[in-house]
């Protein structure tokens, strides 16, 4: 069966999915969880190198991942692409434009006018661990890495269009860092689907690894 790749965010390593890795492979799947190199001379290019070559996969992109997920994806020809309350990239798009382009500060402040600043709010425990176990919320925090470099948020995203890959995503409907409006609007625009929903803040590979290992298992071929 296939294997899945799972890819990190912004800030995190391959940690951040052991659990979903662990109850990906109790389904009788494979699951690879990478970490993505740090450093300034370290850019979208070098992230897909760390990856490796392999076969028949899923990959999985979370957050900031979603720049990455993509470009693996097309270089072996996924089985499938799947996109966690990821940070979906356009042609020739720098990753450091993409809260602008995508309409993301409006989002941000609008739920955060609704929730009494909890959307986008500096404390990490409030905007990305309000529903993440305590003990696991503090090694995420102790396991922060410096990643993506500024290098690879300049440059501009090198596909010309989306990979031929069939692609899902799945926001977080809790999410205090995408608000589930955002992607509920740029999902269609942009990838010419609809997303499907879990009722999770945005580090679902640690407040719901098992129900995310179970959506993960149903989209793969």
């Amino acid at each position: 069966m296939s294997t899945f790749v799972l890819i990190h965010g912004a800030g995190d390593s391959g940690w951040s999915w052991h659990l979903v890795a662990d109850a990906l492979r109790a389904r009788g799947r494979d699951a690879v969880t990478p970490d993505l190199p740090e450093g300034e001379d370290a850019d979208l290019t070098t992230y897909v190198e760390a990856v490796g070559d392999r076969r028949d996969l899923v990959v999985v992109g979370h957050s900031f991942g979603a720049f990455t997920a993509p470009l693996v994806a097309d270089r072996i020809g996924a089985d499938a692409l799947v996109l966690v309350a990821g940070m979906i990239p356009v042609p020739g798009e720098r990753p450091g434009d993409w809260g602008g382009g995508a309409g993301y500060r409006d989002a941000v402040r609008e739920q955060a006018a609704r929730d009494g600043g909890r959307t986008g709010n500096d404390d990490p425990d409030v905007c990305f661990y309000h529903d993440v176990p305590r003990d696991l919320a503090e090694e995420a925090k102790r396991r922060e890495r410096a990643h993506p470099s500024e290098t690879a948020a300049a440059k501009p995203w090198p596909l010309a269009a989306w990979p031929a890959v069939p692609t899902r995503f799945l926001l977080c409907v809790q999410d205090r860092c995408f608000p589930p409006a955002l992607f509920r609007r740029l999902v269609p625009e942009r990838l010419g689907i609809t997303p499907d929903e879990i009722d999770a803040g945005h580090c679902v590979s640690l407040s719901r690894p098992v129900e995310l290992a179970e959506r993960l298992h149903g989209y793969a071929p």
